[in-house]
């Protein structure tokens, strides 16, 4: 597909359709991933949970597709709550804990989102992946230099013009412009106010104009207009995640994919509920009853680990009420069919309404 009419990412990360499937932990897959760059454009793979030996193992299946992809990392700093914060967050949480039968006081510790960090690093020198992206920010500089001396590109996700032109200013080939409408966490790493967070047809334009690096659309794009729309607003491709999620190959529950397929535009808000830092999901029980932000929540991902019992017991007996849901305000849009059908039929449907845009 070669009418493209921005070709600059295409030509960055040698792909042939500037779409890039969004990594999202826990839900997307190897099989998701390897599906999407086996027709021309990016798959991503989220590896957040995953320790060293398991990217090691992921991105060997990924490779053996033999097309570029993406693997995805944190950079969130680790913030330990004190005592006094975690009974806050559990007086929010007992009552929920009681309609479930469960005993807040004898939840174990968990395995906490670990940042990108040596370990991790040098794992990933060691795969030397095509691609890879980070979320919330950027790793050390140090670290971030080891990556590009074994030639892999960087890309980042902002959520401001200031943090896309910090992101240019630290070596990023690319910038992710991830608007409000988005589903699951916000990049956010300067920026601190939900309040002021931005949609991405405002966002978009602006940090195009201000950065020199290729920019990629991302929030609220799940059908051919939202593609079409983002080039002629500056964008060199577009990161589609929501949609993603009711392909076979993503690893999406029945209640998950059942509550995507029901979602309607104002279904969604953001909230700190889950994880600690503001993220856009589907309300359910739980949300509406807590509200969706609270300052009781302790920082990422510390929130989680009380949390865990809840969405377990919520989705074991079949009900979406405590279930984490994210996604992002256009998954009515969203098509149930394989990753690669969906990949096609969407560039497709996109060039044939670039080619036909109104022209002055």
């Amino acid at each position: 597909m070669s009418q493209w009419p921005n070709r600059r990412l295409l030509d960055l990360l040698h792909i042939d359709i500037p779409i890039i499937q969004a990594p999202m932990a826990g839900s997307d897959s190897v099989a998701l991933a390897r599906a999407v760059s086996s027709v021309g454009a990016l798959g991503s793979l989220g590896c957040a949970l995953l320790t060293p030996e398991k990217v090691r193992e992921s991105a060997h299946a990924l490779r053996d597709g033999a097309r570029p992809f993406n693997l995805n990392f944190f950079c969130h700093t680790l913030s330990t709550p004190g005592a006094a914060a975690i009974e806050k967050w559990k007086d929010i949480l007992r009552p929920h804990y009681e309609r479930w039968s469960l005993d807040i006081d004898a939840v174990p510790e968990a395995r906490l989102r670990m940042p990108f960090d040596e370990a991790i690093c040098s794992a990933v020198e060691e795969i030397a992946p095509p691609i890879v992206s980070f979320h919330f920010g950027l790793p050390d500089a140090p670290l971030v230099d080891r990556l590009k001396k074994r030639g892999i590109k960087i890309l980042s996700s902002a959520t401001s013009v200031r943090e896309a032109k910090y992101l240019e200013s630290r070596g990023c080939d690319a910038i992710i412009a991830q608007g409000v409408e988005a589903g699951g966490h916000r990049g956010m790493f300067m920026e601190s106010t939900i309040a002021t967070q931005t949609g991405l047809f405002a966002l978009l334009p602006q940090v195009a104009d201000a950065v020199s690096v290729p920019v990629i659309a991302a929030g609220g794009i799940a059908d051919a207009r939202g593609v079409a729309a983002a080039f002629l607003l500056g964008a060199s491709a577009v990161q589609i995640g929501t949609a993603y999620l009711r392909c076979p190959e993503a690893n999406t529950s029945p209640l998950y994919r059942a509550a995507l397929a029901q979602a309607a535009d104002n279904s969604t808000a953001l909230t700190n509920m889950f994880s600690g830092r503001p993220a856009r999901a589907i309300m359910n029980r739980y949300l509406e009853e807590s509200g969706p932000m609270s300052d009781a929540a302790p920082p990422f991902p510390h929130a989680a680990t009380l949390i865990a019992p809840l969405r377990s017991a919520s989705e074991k007996s079949g009900s979406p009420d405590y279930m984490q849901l994210w996604s992002g305000q256009a998954a009515a849009l969203a098509k149930s069919m394989p990753a690669a059908d969906f990949t096609r039929e969407l560039a497709a449907e996109a060039l044939r309404l670039w080619s036909e845009r109104p022209r002055a």
